[in-house]
């Protein structure tokens, strides 16, 4: 049986230096922890346009991965789609009930790289 492809293949943001801020967040986390956050990603990725409790929309052309961690902890992926590609733009552990401020300025910021 064919495997069925991805609808919007995930990147990872890269910083003008060649790093990756998402990655190196995601390689920090406990493995069960980077797991389920993987397979949210995933499921964001062969199911696109996929929405609540997966997915959420934000401010501008930017959404959200919600997972729910087995550490009782919420983590964000926020991510743009760009040119047929989910652009992983940044990773936190959510601790209030409004996405910070800083959070979304950071990836509109690394957004506007993205894209030029």
């Amino acid at each position: 049986m064919a495997k069925r492809p991805k609808k919007i293949p995930a990147f990872f943001y890269q910083s003008p230096s060649g790093s990756e801020p998402v990655r190196d967040w995601l390689k920090a986390l406990k493995e069960e922890e980077r797991k389920v956050i993987g397979e949210d990603i995933a499921t964001v990725e062969f199911a696109w346009p996929v929405g609540m409790p997966a997915c959420r929309p934000l401010s501008g052309r930017m959404w959200e991965v919600r997972s729910s961690l087995p550490s009782k902890r919420e983590a964000r992926i926020i991510f743009s789609v760009l040119d047929g590609q989910m652009i992983l733009l940044h990773g936190f552990i959510k601790k209030t009930q409004k996405t910070p401020k800083a959070d979304l300025e950071l990836a509109k910021r690394r957004l506007k790289e993205v894209e030029g």
